[in-house]
């Protein structure tokens, strides 16, 4: 059985030292580093994949732009969400990232649930997602709102970069992009579904969920 990973909470803080402290500890963690869960909120910032297409950028105003070397498209950081990087040893935990992605996505969904809210996995589209007929999103999104959106990086068999849950947050900036590359895809957040959660207690929830899920 792999140690329950450590929870880190770094409070606040700006997502670019907190992308590359992730890097650091990923390059120079040895084979027996335990797991790590980082949970931070970050100020107002839209990030984008390693494949991230900037047409998909479309007016970032005066919110700035990171390009980094997580996988997917664009997304946005802000105050109200909860991010929890995923620092795992795949090798240790004895699963490739499909499963990684799959595990992380149940966290989420079983947090949700834990405030009332039903969470759905789309295929072909990583994150967490609820039924909304006002969608505009085309094809498999048809009919679906984004509440959490997930990206990892996986270096050397260890994962970084991971989640990102809305809580309470103003949701405008999400206009301003096609969210994970999706046009026409609404992005929601707890409260706008009725569901009146603290900050604190969704990460709680969450953390304890998705340490669960690498404690095996």
């Amino acid at each position: 059985m792999n140690p329950t990973p450590i929870v880190r909470n770094l409070g606040r803080a700006e997502y670019l030292p907190t992308w590359q402290a992730m890097r650091e500890f990923t390059a120079a963690r040895g084979a027996d580093a335990a797991n790590e869960l980082w949970l931070v909120e970050h100020p107002p910032v839209f990030t984008l994949g390693q494949a991230g297409r900037r047409e998909h950028l479309l007016n970032p105003g005066d919110i700035p732009v990171v390009a980094t070397d997580r996988g997917g498209q664009v997304t946005y950081h802000g105050p109200g969400q909860v991010v929890v990087y995923t620092l795992i040893d795949l090798h240790r935990a004895g699963i490739f990232v499909k499963e990684l992605v799959f595990r992380i996505e149940q966290a989420v969904i079983q947090t949700l649930d834990a405030f009332g809210v039903v969470g759905v996995r789309v295929r072909g589209a990583p994150g967490v997602y609820v039924r909304d007929e006002t969608s505009r999103a085309a094809g498999p999104l048809a009919g679906h709102a984004k509440i959490a959106a997930l990206g990892v990086k996986v270096s050397r068999g260890r994962s970084y970069h991971g989640v990102a849950l809305n809580v309470a947050m103003d949701l405008a900036p999400f206009s301003r992009i096609h969210p994970c590359g999706y046009a026409g895809l609404p992005t929601v957040d707890l409260a706008t579904l009725g569901a009146s959660v603290s900050w604190r207690a969704a990460a709680d929830v969450l953390t304890e969920r998705l340490a669960q899920h690498f404690t095996r």
